[in-house]
């Protein structure tokens, strides 16, 4: 297989962008922007994630067993960038974003548009991401988006040219 055809053909699976987060009963937090996501059964709700099975979020996720992700909106490039590296919690705001607890206890993020809590109900450990599967437990809208709910997430193609992740 040519490698450049295989990175290349890979990158063109469209992807949003998302910013995961999970709190430990202690405080600890993981907050991090993935595009590993898709959802997979509509009953019950489930969605999957997949996580660098080294990261500090797929350590916290796993020993939480739940998880947020919470949608981007077109415009919020920042906060994408902000959650590329590891995050820490001040005060009311996790890398400097406003937050609150979610149902679930994992923060979400009061500038996303929308949010899911996940309960996880497996992990696949394959490669060098690890899928978690989770099950859609809440769900919450900021304020509903004009048009097709798809169009206004952040996709990766919004971060610029030369962002790639993936192949």
């Amino acid at each position: 297989m040519d490698p450049n055809v295989k990175k290349t053909a890979l990158r063109m699976i469209p992807y949003g962008i998302y910013v995961l987060t999970a709190e430990a009963a202690d405080g600890r937090v993981a907050a991090a922007t993935v595009n590993f996501v898709t959802q997979t059964s509509f009953n019950p709700p489930l969605v999957v994630v997949a996580l660098k099975a080294d990261s500090g979020s797929y350590a916290l996720v796993k020993e939480t067993k739940t998880f947020a992700l919470n949608m981007l909106g077109k415009g919020q490039q920042g906060a994408a960038f902000a959650f590329f590296k590891p995050a820490e919690k001040q005060g009311d705001k996790i890398g400097g974003e406003a937050y609150r607890k979610g149902a679930s206890g994992a923060p979400i993020l009061l500038s996303a548009p929308a949010s899911v809590e996940c309960k996880v109900v497996e992990i696949v450990q394959r490669g060098d991401h690890h899928i978690v599967v989770g099950e859609v437990i809440e769900a919450g809208l900021a304020k509903p988006p004009q048009g097709r709910p798809d169009q206004a997430i952040l996709a990766m193609a919004d971060l610029g040219a030369n962002v790639f992740y993936g192949g």
